[in-house]
């Protein structure tokens, strides 16, 4: 799980079968102080509420399918939440 903020959206004009009405929004990975790490990474909202702007966490691999409605698609990256709050050290 990594925390990101999103700062994009992409639209697809054809998607795989089980991720129809699922958002593909671009999401900048942060490090553990908040600041930008790595490029930007394309990952569906598992939410369906996220948006431009907002503090975001991540998880990766097969983890990544089980955060959208349907189950086991060719996800690498999903929004599992949002964040209300977050404190750096």
């Amino acid at each position: 799980m990594q925390l990101g903020t999103v700062i994009g959206t992409l639209v697809a004009t054809q998607k795989y079968e089980g991720l129809e009405g699922v958002k593909f929004l671009v999401v900048q990975p942060l490090d553990k102080l908040g600041e930008p790490e790595g490029e930007p990474l394309i990952a569906a909202d598992g939410t369906a509420q996220a948006g431009p702007g907002e503090l975001v966490f991540v998880i990766y691999s097969r983890e990544a399918a089980l955060a959208l409605p349907e189950w086991f698609v060719p996800v690498d990256l999903a929004i599992a939440g949002i964040v209300d709050e977050a404190d750096t050290v």
